[in-house]
């Protein structure tokens, strides 16, 4: 402890990682310490982690180290799970960290705060349907995605060893939620599918042997898109060979399949949970903090937590009025995390300095789903024309890069941006274009 104002910022995501950078880069260097505490060692942007599940990212290779990105930005970084709160002598509680063989390499432990800033995102929301948690894979962090990767590559395996699938929906995967994760996993699959193939395993063939099936619960997939785009991406994806059930409401998940409302089986060894989120379940009794029924705290448009002036909330994990409509809050998306950190970098000089914090109002650049390379969609708000303007092709792909190069900048400057663009251009001419371990 050194005396200086101690920040504390649980979550290295999007949203928490570039609030401890710009803080580090500040604040960090002479009014106060920067602590940034995640469960993982290495930092992924959420919306690349079906990159991950379908092989086409490599997070060993792509990802950022988190003690790396700290010693360059002034900040400390600290491995552990917060699980509680003691908020009479500002104090979070951190579970015991384990390895992968189970020992305990830090014990539990309290950190002392502050300013306390939680950034924790999100995770599945599983709506207690039988079967989801025993069956089904998800994609909330890095280790899942590689998780499933695994299980998706061992599956190929076992089936190319055996002359080809032996078994009904052996190399069938079933996507619950046809909203952008769901969408942008069942192009990618479609195109690692092919590629394991091409790479050797040839006992399989794409066409007969790999299904991909999206089930979701709406009359259309991307309801948050104008009708017209999720036409035509659906489209784009029956293109693919993907097969899309709307109107269909999951029920039940066994280890073969997935049951629906209207009585469907949907054979599939492999099903992918995307259907909906949640704040993680520790927050819904944080120490007498406000919470809504997704376990997000509630926050004013400060995003101070609405009972404690000391503990700052953001991205995922809050409910943020949006500012107009009765009920309507900031949606869970990486642009808000962005603002929401921006702003947050800003009101926390401010608070060491004893003046008035700004209110963050929601700014909706509008939304992108890629398609794999076959093909993007999204709309983007024209604000000369006070409404959205719909994209579709090289623009809407271009646009949507630009988002995560946006993300980069925010930690690394353009700079070294350009040089890690550089070297990303080098390596695919060294590198297979999946994983395939």
């Amino acid at each position: 402890m050194t005396g200086r104002h101690q920040i504390i910022i649980v979550g290295g995501g999007a949203g928490g990682l570039e609030l401890a950078t710009r803080l580090g880069d500040t604040v960090g260097k002479t009014m106060a310490d920067v602590t940034l505490i995640d469960a993982s060692r290495v930092h992924i942007w959420k919306p690349l982690l079906h990159d991950v599940a379908a092989g086409t990212l490599d997070a060993s290779i792509d990802g950022l180290e988190y003690l790396a990105q700290a010693r360059w930005h002034h900040f400390r970084f600290r491995l552990g799970r917060m699980d509680g709160l003691d908020r009479r002598v500002r104090e979070i509680c951190v579970a015991p960290t384990y390895n992968d063989e189970g020992l305990e390499i830090i014990p539990r432990r309290t950190v002392h705060y502050d300013t306390l800033v939680l950034a924790v995102g999100s995770v599945s929301n599983d709506f207690g349907i039988n079967g989801v948690r025993e069956h089904c894979f998800f994609l909330d962090n890095t280790e899942q995605a590689d998780h499933f990767h695994k299980q998706l590559v061992d599956r190929f395996i076992r089936a190319h060893g055996m002359g080809g699938p032996q078994e009904p929906g052996q190399l069938h995967v079933a996507i619950v939620g046809g909203g952008a994760t769901g969408s942008e996993l069942a192009a990618q699959l479609h195109h690692v599918g092919h590629q394991l193939s091409a790479y050797g395993l040839d006992q399989i063939v794409p066409k007969r042997d790999i299904k991909i099936t999206i089930i979701e619960a709406a009359d259309r997939i991307l309801p948050v898109l104008p009708a017209r785009l999720s036409v035509a991406a659906q489209a784009q994806l029956a293109r693919l060979g993907v097969a899309v059930h709307t109107g269909e409401q999951v029920v039940a998940v066994a280890h073969n399949g997935v049951h629906t409302s209207r009585g469907k089986f949907i054979p599939a060894a492999t099903t992918v949970w995307a259907a909906g989120i949640k704040a993680p379940d520790f927050l819904s009794a944080l120490n007498g903090l406000e919470t809504n029924r997704l376990n997000q705290l509630v926050v004013r448009p400060t995003l101070q937590t609405t009972r404690d002036d000391a503990i700052f909330a953001f991205g995922d994990c809050a409910a943020c009025s949006i500012g107009h409509g009765a009920g309507k809050i900031v949606p869970p998306r990486a642009q808000a995390a962005h603002q929401q950190a921006s702003m947050l970098a800003r009101s926390l000089r401010r608070r060491l300095r004893g003046k008035p914090l700004p209110r963050y109002v929601y700014r909706d650049y509008g939304s992108l789903v890629a398609l794999g390379k076959y093909s993007t969609v999204g709309t983007l708000m024209n604000r000369l024309m006070r409404g959205s303007v719909m994209v579709e092709g090289v623009v809407a792909r271009l646009v949507y890069l630009s988002l995560y190069k946006m993300h980069q900048v925010a930690l690394f400057g353009w700079y070294r941006v350009a040089l890690l663009t550089l070297a990303n251009l080098l390596r695919r001419r060294v590198y297979p274009e999946i994983k395939l371990h």
